[in-house]
């Protein structure tokens, strides 16, 4: 049962980015740069990521914290994690804080399983007898028994989630913050990780959870707080909050969405998306696509200057903000050698939609050859599929029955077949 005492107090916080200035050059390579480009200059731009945000959690409280791609959740937790600091504001946090917000953050890459495990204990401020006492309990929950004395370097982004997650949990924190990296890991360890967020709500510990999944924050969360362009727009019950949130999606109904002025992404800008259009096969609007049916996405897009190997992909999740799937066009080998500045558009030609009735949303994405974003933002446009006759049954499939639906065919043994087996 959450206490009466406040764990972690925001007041008033703000957190500016200057955008395009150029930091210190401390390297040979940036000063021959500066020395070969002397005539460019420093945008004069800023970015609020945060803006007069207020809040506070009581002791045991399990909070979601929701919004859409660059609306500010990652940069919050980063100031209440001091891994930046604010612009102004204040902040308070009680107690011992272990946050998860980057797989392998906090993690010496050089040093062994089992002496990361030590290191983060100690900045925890825990004596090496505490360690000892849940060493064992860490390394069984992350499942790397084997690879424990082995440097870090060596681990997959898997194993350095599940330990950097075990330690998290394990050095008992009184405020756990935790980033939307548990969508990387598999399915049996994401329950393991609710589970062990769920004892530490038992426990009194207050937990900080942002996730595009809806679902697993209103299992989890009895508040959340919907941050839209770097302010709370909304606080309270989490399945009103979430309900309102998802309402928010539709304001784009229709066959696309212009996107021109859309606030809520990331990346360096150097080239952003406008439009999205949801065709049909032969180029003409459809807004609402029915199960199995082929459809055209067409992403139309600017380009500030010649970009060489971008790379282009969207992801589709559900109402609920479960991820569907990624895709992207390097993943079928086509690459895109350079794209040229101005106006341009891509299309994703998708032969079948193999999609159960419901409403869905995209993000879209645009990445430079090193992967820095140049472009990571949510649509506000649906993709509405309904109900059609996709077994040729006369039965139409809905969206209690999951999210996709298989291609498939059932055989049923003859009569006389059925009871001889039986016999």
């Amino acid at each position: 049962m959450a206490g009466t005492r406040a764990s972690i107090e925001v007041s008033r916080l703000s957190k500016r980015y200057e955008l395009g200035k150029r930091r210190d050059l401390t390297t040979f390579r940036e000063q021959l740069m500066r020395l070969v480009q002397p005539g460019d200059k420093e945008p004069d731009r800023e970015l609020w990521a945060l803006k007069d945000v207020s809040f506070s959690l009581n002791e045991g409280e399990v909070v979601g914290i929701i919004g859409r791609n660059g609306a500010g959740k990652s940069t919050l937790l980063k100031i209440l994690s001091r891994i930046t600091f604010p612009t102004s504001g204040r902040i308070r946090v009680r107690g011992r804080v272990a946050s998860l917000l980057e797989v392998g953050v906090g993690f010496h890459h050089e040093l062994t399983g089992r002496e990361n495990v030590y290191l983060n204990g100690s900045i925890m401020g825990l004596r090496k007898r505490e360690v000892d006492e849940r060493f064992a309990a860490i390394v069984e929950f992350a499942g790397v028994e084997q690879f424990i004395d082995t440097q870090v370097k060596h681990y997959s982004s898997g194993m350095r989630l599940r330990l950097g997650f075990a330690v998290a949990a394990h050095l008992d924190p009184d405020v756990l913050i935790v980033d939307e990296v548990l969508a990387v890991g598999d399915v049996g360890f994401q329950k393991k990780c609710l589970a062990a967020i769920e004892g530490l709500h038992g426990g009194g510990r207050t937990v900080l959870f942002v996730s595009h999944n809806m679902a697993a924050v209103e299992n989890l969360c009895s508040r959340a707080i919907w941050i839209d362009g770097g302010k709370i727009r909304q606080d309270g019950p989490a399945k009103d909050v979430i309900g309102d949130y998802m309402a928010s999606f539709a304001a784009g109904e229709g066959a696309g969405a212009d996107l021109s002025n859309l606030e809520s992404r990331t990346g360096t800008g150097d080239a952003r998306f406008t439009r999205i259009e949801f065709l049909a096969p032969d180029g003409t609007p459809s807004p609402i696509a029915r199960s199995g049916d082929p459809l055209v996405i067409r992403l139309h897009y600017y380009a500030n200057a010649a970009i060489h190997n971008p790379s282009f992909g969207f992801r589709l999740y559900t109402a609920m903000g479960t991820l569907v799937t990624e895709s992207g066009h390097l993943l079928h080998g086509i690459p895109i050698v350079r794209l040229e500045p101005g106006h341009g558009h891509i299309d994703i030609e998708i032969d079948s939609l193999n999609l159960l009735p419901d409403r869905y949303h995209l993000s879209l994405w645009i990445t430079d050859p090193s992967g820095q974003a140049i472009y990571d933002g949510d649509v506000r446009s649906i993709l509405e599929i309904e109900a059609a006759d996709v077994y040729k049954s006369g039965k139409l499939p809905n969206s209690r029955q999951g999210i996709v639906y298989f291609p498939l065919r059932w055989k049923i043994p003859a009569p006389q077949a059925v009871r001889e087996t039986a016999a």
